[in-house]
């Protein structure tokens, strides 16, 4: 249940989340995750994974990322999955994520410069 709104403090708090919010999943920023969302990666849990980036990506207040999303990779035994481009245009693609995954992925990969080499998908 949403917390109601009480004061012009109040509305102020909910307008900087939302802004928040959509400051992450737009503009041209140093790095793009995208997370694959066709029936089968949906079917798999990639709501899930976007909700947990998007908390992680907040909660460690990181602003040089835009979180997207997309429609089928075509690599559906791997989904959940994403894609993560760094500035260079270099793509790290991740699967079989859970939330665990998607933690350490912010953490060693986008917080730290290094891929999660274990998760990643390997063509």
């Amino acid at each position: 249940m949403e917390k109601k709104i009480k004061s012009p403090k109040d509305l102020l708090s909910v307008r900087e989340k939302a802004k928040a919010e959509i400051d992450l999943r737009t503009g041209s920023k140093e790095m793009r995750i995208t997370v694959h969302m066709g029936t089968c990666g949906i079917a798999a849990g990639a709501r899930d994974i976007l909700s947990e980036l998007a908390a992680h990506l907040t909660q460690a207040a990181i602003e040089n990322v835009t979180l997207t999303q997309s429609g089928c990779f075509g690599m559906c035994a791997q989904e959940p999955m994403l894609t993560l481009a760094d500035k260079s245009g270099k793509e790290f693609h991740y699967g079989k994520l859970d939330k665990n995954k998607v933690a350490r992925i912010v953490r060693d990969h986008v917080m730290g410069g290094s891929p999660v080499v274990d998760y990643l998908i390997k063509a």
